[in-house]
């Protein structure tokens, strides 16, 4: 199958290991749309630093009311069971999912199909991506790559339609949620791009050489 017809959940957090999970949001690429999304805040479970509300612009406090992440597991295992995950460098979002749930449910190993893996990833990774079939872009910094690529405007669009309208900015998860989702999306305009298989674009959302060696391999057992 062609990850075009495959759902792709691309997903964002703002937060840290130490406060938690303070704003998720997650926007479905199916086709070469963005054909859903939901967000929310998050009650914190730690020490919210300055400096991160400087940048993301939410305080501990004011998120009291919320319930914390750990209520949204029907969700997310949901999410991975219906297509595999993504994010604009992986890493990180992988990192804060699996310090609140180190698995998942058994789900689909996207990269063999019929088969189930108990594992959040991996992850297909939009940066990763783009530095590899775009790399004339530079950056990769999430802002720089939607203004290289001339998405800004469609960005803003799909942000009006989507997004509170206090959260419609870079560092506000649904927003750069629907940006990385953009960046992917947007590469279905390319049919060569299009055509290749799930298991095609997440070797190429590693540059681990060996990672994507093994993730090629998976089909052959």
């Amino acid at each position: 199958m062609s990850w075009f017809e495959q759902p792709i959940f691309f997903v964002d957090f703002e937060g840290s290991r130490v406060g938690g999970i303070l704003e998720y949001g997650v926007a479905c690429v199916h086709h070469g749309q963005i054909t859903e999304s939901v967000t929310r805040l998050c009650r914190a479970t730690g020490w919210v630093r300055p400096e991160d509300t400087a940048v993301h612009g939410l305080r501990a406090e004011a998120l009291e009311q919320h319930a914390p992440f750990t209520e949204d597991w029907e969700r997310f295992a949901g999410f991975r069971e219906r297509g595999p995950l993504a994010a604009h460098y992986a890493g990180a979002e992988n990192s804060l999912l699996k310090a609140v749930w180190p698995y998942p449910r058994s789900s689909p190993d996207f990269a063999r199909p019929g088969a189930e893996v108990i594992e959040w990833g991996p992850w297909i990774d939009s940066a990763r991506l783009y530095a590899q079939l775009y790399p004339r872009l530079g950056s990769g910094q999430l802002e720089a790559l939607i203004t290289a690529a001339g998405l800004q405007p469609e960005l803003d669009a799909l942000a009006a339609s989507h997004c509170p309208s206090d959260r419609r900015r870079y560092h506000a998860a649904l927003y750069d949620a629907l940006a990385g989702a953009l960046l992917l999306a947007a590469l279905a305009r390319d049919p060569q791009i299009a055509g290749l298989s799930v298991m095609q674009l997440l070797a190429l959302s590693t540059l681990d050489g060996e990672k994507r060696d093994a993730l090629q391999q998976r089909k052959l057992f």
